[in-house]
This record gives structure tokens, sequence and C-alpha cells, in this order.
């Protein structure tokens, strides 16, 4: 018997690409159902190569019956109608950053935390992390299994997909128009500057102490999976790329760890594909990862200025292993493990 799921924001990118990973791994769904707003209602979006699914309106939607809710409508959508969905007994996992940090809401990478997805039962709900903390700490985990992170230093160069598709469009757009000779701001609105053949050190909303709510998220989000003594410093960047985020990690450990067994390790991770050849195209690019589900690490090598100290080269597709497949992947271990 499988199971009823539905997709919550069907018609964003993300949305999209949990119904083609549904297919692609044969999740056990009898039934899948799309919902988006009231204006998507009667569109059609596809499921794998041979399926395609009308828009439901998630306003009027009654969730009885529903076994698992896969959700990625925003924030403020979510507030509204995970709740509803949990009291009619689906399970939602939930994309959107308004969960995460609750004490009684698990936030889960299953490769890094699986054994957290007990804790649904409090609330029905499941977080899916940040992106850009979900392809780090898969990356950290067998590390700090090992030696102990002390202390993280990261920043990151974050595509544009992690904005939406109208972000994406604004990079296209701008990109156009400067071989056009048409001015960048007159396809300016979703970023606060020209993002075509530029980088802006400024993602979400910025906090009394200076970090953005994206660097915050970093901090926050990698204590609550991983070890609520790890400290994390954060600069997050957006760069001129479509899909793809990737990372320049500083790792400062406990106790040595010198960068060849960091390599063993990496390689016998789950989750991670180890690339790192000293020569040239011996490493990954954002290029390369994206419609890739693993967390791909390269660059490994040691920092000679702190005690126990090495870097990383962290890179993923943001809108799969950074959002969709990492929500269907909660989904996997939640229909074989608890319902």
């Amino acid at each position: 018997m499988g199971f009823k799921v539905a997709v919550v924001g069907a018609t964003g990118n993300v949305g999209r690409e949990m119904l083609q990973i549904l297919d692609q791994r044969d999740f056990p769904a009898d039934e899948v159902v799309a919902l988006a707003s009231e204006r998507s209602v009667g569109r059609e979006v596809s499921m794998g190569e041979d399926r395609v699914l009308k828009i439901h309106d998630l306003a009027t939607y009654d969730f009885k019956g529903t076994d698992i809710v896969l959700s990625s409508p925003g924030a403020k959508v979510s507030a509204q109608f995970a709740p509803r969905a949990a009291e009619a007994g689906a399970v939602v996992v939930d994309n959107t950053s308004y969960f995460r940090m609750d004490p009684d809401v698990p936030l889960v990478v299953p490769e890094v935390n699986p054994q957290a997805i007990a804790g649904y039962t409090k609330r029905g709900i499941i977080a899916n992390p940040n992106c850009s903390t979900i392809q780090m700490v898969v990356a950290l985990k067998p590390l700090h299994d090992v030696a102990r992170i002390k202390r993280v230093v990261v920043s990151t160069y974050q595509s544009t997909s992690g904005g939406g598709k109208e972000a994406m469009d604004e990079l296209f757009n701008q990109t156009r128009g400067i071989y056009a000779n048409e001015p960048p701001h007159t396809y300016q609105s979703k970023f606060t500057k020209q993002i075509a053949f530029n980088v802006i050190p400024h993602i979400d909303v910025f906090m009394d102490d200076g970090s953005t709510k994206e660097e915050w998220k970093m901090g926050v989000e990698t204590r609550k999976i991983l070890d609520p003594d790890i400290k994390v410093t954060a600069t997050c960047v957006r760069a001129p790329i479509f899909i793809g985020h990737a990372e320049a990690v500083n790792l400062e450990f406990e106790k040595p760890l010198d960068e060849d067994k960091a390599r063993d390790i990496l390689r016998n991770a789950p989750g991670v594909v180890v690339v790192d050849h000293r020569a040239d195209e011996g490493y990954v690019t954002p290029v390369e990862c994206a419609g890739e589900d693993p967390v791909y690490v390269s660059r490994i090598r040691r920092d000679p200025t702190v005690e126990n100290g090495l870097n990383l080269w962290i890179v993923a597709d943001n809108l799969r292993k950074g959002a969709a497949l990492n929500t269907v992947q909660i989904a996997e271990e939640l229909a074989r493990s608890y319902l």
C-alpha cells in the first residue's frame, strides 16, 4: 500500500523539482496531488516523463486522508496551511524557514541527524534546513564525528535560483541587456544591486549586528542539527550563477585531523563525493553539480595559520540536495520507519 502525498508550491522551482524526484526515486505514493495558489488552479505540471498533474487550490484543499505533505510555498503561506494539514493527520515536511527554529519541530538532514525525525509527533511538522546549511553539514558531520569541530568560517557563493524564478530571470535579462547596451537597472527588481557580472554580499534582510539573516541561519541551523557548541561565522554572497551553491569552508578542530585522513573519511561518507586532484580541473564547480544529487567536496588542504585547521570547497545543487531532494529523503525515512 502506498501513500497519498501532496506537494505544496508545485509551480515553483523547488516544487517542480520535488515532483521530478518523487518520480525518479519511485517514492511509494499511490496518489500525488499538486497544490498552489488560486491563480495557478487548472495549470498543469509534469511528474516524470509520462505523468501530468493539474494544480488544485491550496486555500480550499482538504488534507484529510493525506499522509505526507512536501511543502515549499514561502514562509508566510506555510505558517497558515502547515498546522491545518497536520491537524488533518498529515505529516508536513516543510522547506520554508518558518518552522526551522521551533523547538518542537525537528530540523533534519537525513545523512546527519535522521533520528531527529522521531520528533515530528509533537506538531506533525518536520523542517527542511536552509540550502547553504544542508550541503555544509553533510560534509561536516563525518569529520565532526572523528575530530570534533570547534569553529567554522564559511563564505558562500550562492546561485540566483535560491531567490526563485524571478531572480534567475533577472540574471538572464541583465546579462542579455548588457550585451545589447541596455542599462542593467532596466531589469533590476529582485536584487539590490546588479547581479550580472557581479557578486552581492547580501542575502535576506540585515540584522542588528550587521549580519544578514542568511548568515544567521547558517549558524543557528548548524548548531541545531549538528552540535550546539560549534561556533559558525558566515558571509553569504549571491553570485551570477543559475543553479548550484559553492562554499569555501575553514574548519578548526579540537584535535589533529590531517588532510589525507579527512579525504578518506569524506570518501566513505553518505551523500558525499570527493573530487580533489591538485591539477587543472581537479575540483567541482556549480556548473558541474547542477542536476546532481551528491554534495561534492574539493580543495581539501591544511590551514597552517591555526592549530588543527582544514580548508574545504563544497558544492551542491541547491534545488536538489539543498531543497527538494533533502525533503524527499526525509519523507522516505518517515515512510520507511515511522508511518
